[in-house]
């Protein structure tokens, strides 16, 4: 199991298109999304995001950060629950990290 020691941050994204990408929604148009953090865990790359425009129920989104055959880096859903659960409570420690007061 991961713990927040394991997490080493990265840039790689930043250094690529900047504080801000461009996904595609489900209907198929741009929207612009701020990089709120990156970090490697182990092997992996991972990203959260933010729209750049949050509405009142939008929440940061965390991707897993792959590369393809060009190079290019991608951003990928991640599927397994429980590396996305991992990934986001090690997002969350790092956010708001817990020094024991209320």
């Amino acid at each position: 199991m991961y713990q927040l020691s394991d997490v080493r941050p990265t840039n790689r994204l930043r250094e690529a298109y900047g504080d801000d990408i461009i996904l595609f929604d489900e209907r198929e148009e741009s929207v612009v999304y701020r990089i709120l953090s990156e970090f490697m865990l182990g092997e992996n790359h991972y990203a959260v995001v933010e729209k750049g425009a949050p509405g009142h129920d939008d929440e940061p989104e965390i991707y897993r950060v792959t590369g393809d055959s060009s190079g290019e880096l991608e951003l990928e859903t991640i599927e397994d629950d429980d590396e996305w659960e991992t990934v986001s409570e090690l997002y969350d420690e790092m956010t708001f990290p817990n020094d024991g007061t209320l």
